[in-house]
């Protein structure tokens, strides 16, 4: 006899209040993978103005690093891609059979590490920017 599950409807945030911390480390695992994506992407752009001549380059990198929404978004983009690298390599332990009955701290642990790695960083990236 099998038995069914009222999963409920996707508009139900109420839901999220039940998931697991595996279910999270899974989402921000995606999350910051598409992330990461996203910003190959304009790296892709702003190294291809590199083609018009090296002034080019130099003023679009100089305009943009004088940004201050471009330097907190760098200060972002150091936590996805740091939190998706030490999710990884907790994936991969799992994988390899390492702490399985741990896995719930582990990924408590990475959310540490990553704000902890993302907050002593914040002044090496602000350093010399005014608003």
């Amino acid at each position: 006899m099998s038995q069914s599950y009222n999963r409920g409807l996707i508009e139900d945030f109420g839901r999220w209040k039940e998931f697991s911390a595996g279910m999270w480390a899974w989402i921000f695992h995606k999350f910051t993978g598409w992330m990461l994506i996203g910003y190959l992407f304009t790296h892709i752009a702003v190294l291809s103005s590199a083609l018009t001549g090296p002034e080019a380059y130099t003023n679009t990198i100089q305009g943009l690093e004088s940004l201050f929404i471009v330097r907190v978004l760098e200060v972002g983009l150091l936590a996805v891609a740091v939190f998706h690298i030490l999710n990884g390599l907790r994936l991969l332990m799992v994988d390899l059979g390492v702490g399985l009955d741990a896995q719930d701290k582990s990924f408590y642990a990475s959310l540490v590490l990553t704000a902890i790695i993302t907050i002593a960083s914040v002044p090496t990236f602000m350093d010399g920017v005014t608003l």
